[in-house]
């Protein structure tokens, strides 16, 4: 009967065990479940800050499935596959392999990296933040996708020429916050410098690929997609020294504001990246690229036109009021934000005509964004004008109401003319 007794207690004794070690497990594992989680939604955050989208995902298929071409002077690149698939993917990286090709530009294999991927800016990418992006990319669903091989020609197919271009353009380190600034220009900084990597298409880029540290943001023609992405530097391009802040954060954000409006490249930037930031690290980009150094030349008179220029000028004119006025009104003020200016609009004063000519010929939308869901758009007028008209009209918008730039020759416009849509 003791023995019954005993043993009956001691059941219980192992029932009570068993179930403080679940309670206390379970207890342990619910934080831990929630910090995952948390950590899942800001990798998918900072993944939308870093526009990982536009380069890993063909429009249509599968989230970051890879394999979309990308068009440089050397042949095309093809973006990989960076789902958790284990054998076209990268489901057997680990975190810190995932860290060290942000960082370093190597993929775990060893391989240098082509630098269309933006290594030279991700590299700035702290370790918690580079952990979060890869638990949210462990996180999307697995596609079994091989990755497509480079199409380069030769010598740029043969990546030990790498090792001479990070020599030259690659710094490695993450970021460093700069004492003398405040918190919320060193997150700006943090946002343009690295996940952001503005310094890609704002800075000019030379015949081996690469841009001096010393020309960044300096603004130049972004190669294959003959867009000129400006200067964030120079107030006659896109310097925003005397732009305000919520004009700013506006564009970057919202796709149109008071100054101007996105289209091209940075619409699709927009479009992925931007619209999705919060208003406080959209502002604190602002703040950051507001503060940007100026580097303007004293700007020389503008040249008096010429009777072949005048000629231009006055049917530029009669084209524009027939086909322009109606949205950006006959003085050159526009009806913003939704038809933005001409008059003063530094996007339209740039040395560079490229833009304003591509606008005229293939017209376009600011992308559609949370802030600006049903936005306005401009009709393409390459099949009613011809190279001559589009200059004229283009030359007039440069020249009118207190511009003064450079006249646009149908040469120009014919070169652009054939340039690729996406």
């Amino acid at each position: 009967m003791i023995k019954r007794i005993l043993l009956a207690l001691l059941l219980i004794l192992l029932v009570l065990a068993g179930a403080a070690w679940w309670l206390m497990h379970r207890g342990a594992s619910a934080p831990e479940t929630t910090v995952n989680i948390a950590q899942i939604e800001r990798g998918k955050y900072l993944a939308q800050a870093g526009d990982c989208i536009a380069c890993h995902t063909v429009p249509g298929q599968a989230i970051f499935s890879g394999n979309r071409a990308m068009p440089t002077p050397f042949g095309n690149l093809y973006a990989p596959n960076i789902t958790p698939d284990k054998d076209t993917g990268i489901g057997k990286w680990t975190p810190a392999q995932f860290y060290d090709m942000l960082h370093t530009g190597r993929s775990p294999d060893g391989k240098l990296l082509y630098p269309a991927m933006p290594f030279a800016s991700y590299t700035k990418v702290t370790r918690e933040d580079s952990d979060a992006i890869f638990a949210y990319l462990m996180s999307v669903p697995a596609v079994h996708k091989v990755n497509r091989e480079h199409e380069l020609r030769f010598p740029y197919n043969n990546r030990s020429l790498l090792i001479g271009w990070r020599t030259l353009y690659f710094q490695e380190g993450e970021y460093k916050a700069n004492p003398q600034q405040s918190v919320e220009w060193n997150r700006g900084a943090y946002l343009v410098q690295g996940l952001g990597h503005c310094a890609m298409c704002h800075s000019p880029i030379n015949a081996l690929g690469g841009s001096a540290e010393a020309k960044a943001f300096q603004g130049g023609l972004i190669p294959m997609q003959n867009w000129y992405a400006p200067s964030l530097t120079s107030n006659r391009e896109a310097g925003l020294g005397n732009w305000a802040l919520q004009d700013i954060m506006d564009l970057l954000q919202t796709g149109v504001s008071h100054r101007g409006t996105v289209y091209g490249p940075m619409a699709e930037v927009t479009f992925n990246s931007l619209q999705y930031l919060s208003d406080a690290d959209v502002k604190a980009m602002a703040v950051y690229l507001k503060s940007l150094p100026g580097d303007d030349p004293p700007t020389p008179p503008p040249a008096p036109l010429t009777n072949d220029v005048q000629q231009q000028f006055a049917e530029g004119q009669r084209i524009y009021e027939a086909h322009c006025a109606t949205c950006h009104a006959a003085d050159g003020r526009g009806m913003p934000p939704h038809f933005p200016p001409l008059a003063a609009n530094q996007s339209i004063l740039m040395s560079s005509s490229v833009n304003p000519v591509r606008m005229i010929l293939n017209g376009g939308y600011p992308p559609g964004t949370r802030k600006n869901p049903m936005p306005y758009g401009m009709p393409p007028f390459a099949q009613d004008l011809n190279d001559a008209q589009v200059a004229a009209v283009a030359t007039y918008i440069r020249n009118a109401w207190g511009n003064g730039a450079t006249p646009v020759t149908p040469q120009q416009v014919n070169q652009l003319r054939s340039a690729l849509l996406e």
